[in-house]
């Protein structure tokens, strides 16, 4: 049943809609991190607004889409981060809601649309034609993210959450392996669900 939605996925419209969400989602990421980047060092600023970067990865997959091509790497970068992202956002803000018994409209707007990320990387990997190279140049980018977050302290701050850092870079490193894990298993794993993509108008 689920293999239904497929050909809806590829089609054009769908490839364009998810295209112009995309690049408003990631424009606003951005915004949304501009006082941080404000603060931030130069040889960091690549390195702090992690989410926006994820669904950058992603336009770049859809624009390949729309030519009728693949980018590998652009696609392993997409999947490993995407799902990072997206469910490491959903987490921080069930934990600002446990900590605080607060959760505004933002932190609701955040955790559905970090939960959309990380489904949507996951439903076009189908169509990925990514290599074990592409997988392992994700990896290192993502854990070296990692160190740049959680050793040089340039993770994303929620203020409420200044108290458990240690146990959140804790967190976050396990949810990279998973990552890599979900990348690996999606686009690479012997009996993958492997499709042709054909994109239809």
């Amino acid at each position: 049943m689920i293999s239904g939605i497929y050909p809806l996925l590829a089609s054009r419209p769908a490839l364009w809609l998810l295209l112009w969400v995309n690049i408003f989602g990631t424009a606003y990421g951005y915004y949304w991190y501009g006082w941080q980047l404000r603060e931030t060092p130069p040889e960091f600023l690549l390195f702090v607004p992690d989410s926006p970067t994820a669904s950058l990865f992603f336009v770049f997959v859809l624009i390949a889409f729309l030519k009728g091509r693949n980018w590998p790497l652009m696609q392993a970068l997409a999947i490993v981060s995407l799902f990072k992202y997206g469910i490491w956002a959903v987490v921080m803000n069930l934990l600002v809601f446990i900590v605080s018994g607060e959760l505004d409209w933002i932190g609701l707007m955040l955790m559905g649309s970090h939960f959309a990320m990380a489904v949507e990387g996951i439903l076009y990997s189908p169509f990925y034609r990514m290599k074990p190279r592409h997988l392992i140049i994700a990896a290192i980018i993502i854990l070296h993210n990692e160190i740049i977050d959680y050793v040089f302290k340039m993770m994303p701050r929620y203020h409420t959450l200044d108290l458990y850092m240690n146990e959140i870079g804790y967190f976050t490193f396990w949810l990279s392996i998973l990552s890599i894990g979900v990348g690996y298993y999606f686009c690479l794993r012997p009996g993958r669900l492997e499709l042709p993509f054909k994109s239809s108008r």
